[in-house]
């Protein structure tokens, strides 16, 4: 696909995000950036709106305070709920060159001290709500933090808020060290640790231009305005969503923050939210708010019928979806017009559903390593079920493929990681050449889409030597409505690993178990996957079902934990 596809946008570029943020500043700086909510009491709550100049205000002031604590050059890790303090803490820290350390909030104890530890941080900005392992960590006294920071007041700990007029204080005596300091663009400055349990992930070493790059290719192509409204629903210390926040920044819009996955839908309305960035576990959640709104009026046939008229005009580029589908629209706010897509594949019905009542959907595809996106749909160029095209600073390849085409993504770019933190070998084991090997299969189409098939540990192998990719099977069973998310894995058969047949474990929802009984929502789910089966190739059939309520075992970021769940699967089927 030529370069000039994935560019339809001329944007300013930057080194580092200090550059990045002052352009913003310099353009938008009336504009309000975030919007903090305080809740005064039961039914009465404060806004606090902090404009462009605010925030950087507030970075010069606690990055100043920072520098009187002597954490010139040092780490600082910051754990918490997505909010204000979180954002002015990881700037000031790539403003002032500390590489910034984003902790997990979700860790268990033991997890989030070998973070500490292992990441070297000397500072930590935490969150009151998880003072209790902060306590606990503070007195078992393993790690190397001098500073704890406490995004709240809270005795024996330095407060945010004080620290931050501190720096007031000195920048006034015309102490500017802080605000004239230009960080390295290509040293470490975020070093994150991947999905997993801590002692088994790695930690990832990014730069400020990796992510500057990733931004302004974003820009290019997705066309988010000074006038939206995002939410920022997924949690910050993962890539996608921190590379996502520094993007709305380069963009000017406004960003207020979610008061939980129960509030979404309200979230939505208060705010009148017109963009969101989040995972399909939570899309596919607004979708199914919008099927529901559609099937409570009984208007199921009559909005099919109105998508197709909608759809013929749109060929002669005559588009009546808003004014079609306001009502649709208005059951998530009103003003939602744009929805980002990461992290997992979205079903291709949920995808163009969307796109059907006028509700841009985009997708892309992404990893820590890579500062995150590697390629996204735009503007113009959309097909559901890819994960759209290169973004323009990165080279894609498909390598050692099969006979159907199918081979390993890998990718070339600035955005790609320095490597792993204090770990060589797995280092050397992804980063070959300047190539970083992402361990997902895909293939390119003849207009160069990019379709994933799977992740490359995960392809079962049968032993006719066909390959089986789990998500593709398990995307048809979900869409089952006694169906809440399901598992394909390889069960050995007769004791042979090297012999798997295609077996799923569904969890049921909770209205598909009322009136029956285990067993007979089992025939019921198995009646159906006999139906699914007439639709594969016969290698793909599956051969054996077994049914639970219990949640798949997921990361933070929602993603199954694929290797623990067959672990307990097959530990299960042989007692």
């Amino acid at each position: 696909m030529s370069k000039e596809k994935n560019k339809l946008r001329d944007v300013k570029k930057f080194e580092n995000v200090k550059e990045l943020v002052l352009n913003t500043v310099n353009l938008y700086g009336d504009n309000i950036a975030f919007v903090t909510k305080e809740k005064i009491d039961k039914e009465n709550v404060n806004y606090i709106n902090h404009t462009y100049k605010d925030m950087l205000n507030d970075i010069y002031c606690f990055g100043t305070g920072l520098f009187k604590l002597g954490l010139k050059n040092s780490r600082i890790a910051i754990c918490g709920r997505n909010r204000y303090e979180w954002v002015v803490s990881h700037l000031s820290n790539l403003f002032g060159g500390i590489v910034s350390v984003p902790i997990d909030k979700e860790l268990q104890l033991n997890e989030l001290e070998e973070s500490l530890v292992r990441s070297g941080v000397e500072a930590l900005v935490f969150d009151e709500k998880y003072i209790d392992n902060i306590q606990k960590i503070k007195e078992n006294g393993k790690t190397n933090i001098k500073f704890f920071i406490c995004m709240s007041k809270a005795k024996g700990y330095i407060c945010f808020e004080e620290l931050l007029e501190e720096g007031k204080k000195s920048l006034e005596k015309g102490e500017n060290e802080f605000k004239d300091y230009i960080p390295n663009s290509k040293n470490m400055s975020i070093l994150l640790f991947t999905s997993g349990t801590t002692s088994k992930s790695k930690a990832v070493m990014l730069s400020q231009a990796g992510i500057c790059t990733n931004i302004a290719d974003l820009q290019m192509v997705e066309g988010i305005k000074p006038t939206d409204t995002n939410i920022a629903f997924l949690p910050f210390h993962h890539i996608f969503s921190t590379t996502g926040m520094l993007m709305m920044i380069a963009c000017g819009l406004k960003t207020v923050f979610p008061d939980g996955l129960r509030y979404i839908k309200q979230n939505l309305i208060e705010y009148k939210v017109s963009v969101f960035v989040g995972v399909p576990l939570l899309i596919n959640k607004m979708y199914e708010t919008i099927e529901k709104e559609i099937e409570k009026q009984g208007k199921t046939n009559l909005i099919k019928n109105a998508i197709k008229i909608s759809n013929f005009l749109l060929k002669f580029h005559i588009d009546i979806r808003k004014k079609l589908f306001k009502q649709i629209v208005n059951a998530l706010g009103g003003k939602m017009r744009l929805i980002v897509a990461g992290g997992a594949p979205l079903e291709k019905r949920i995808a163009q559903g969307f796109n059907d009542f006028g509700i841009h959907l985009v997708q892309g595809y992404g990893l820590t390593e890579t500062s995150p996106v590697i390629s996204a749909e735009n503007d113009k160029y959309i097909k559901p079920g890819s994960v759209g095209i290169p973004m323009r600073s990165m080279q894609v390849e498909i390598v050692n493929k099969d006979e159907d085409g199918i081979g390993e993504v890998r990718v070339k770019g600035p955005n790609v990681m320095l490597g792993y933190y204090e770990n060589e070998e797995a280092t050397n084991a992804v980063l070959k050449d300047g190539w970083f090997y992402t361990g997902d299969l895909g293939y390119f189409d003849k207009d160069g889409f990019l379709f994933l098939t799977g992740r490359k540990k995960d392809v079962i192998v049968l032993k006719n030597g066909k390959k089986v990719f789990p998500e593709e099977i398990e995307m048809l069973v979900d869409k089952l409505e006694e169906v809440e998310e399901s598992f394909i894995y390889g069960m050995p058969q007769n004791g042979d690993k090297n012999d798997p047949m295609i077996a799923l474990k569904v969890v049921y929802t909770e209205n598909a178990i009322k009136g029956k009984t285990e067993e007979e929502l089992h025939k019921i789910i198995w009646e159906k996957v006999k139906e699914i089966n007439k639709t594969l190739p016969q290698y793909k059939y599956i051969k054996n079902l077994i049914i639970t309520n219990e949640p798949l075992i997921k990361t933070t970021s929602l993603k199954v934990k694929r290797k623990e769940e067959l672990e307990k699967v097959l530990n299960i089927l042989s007692k």
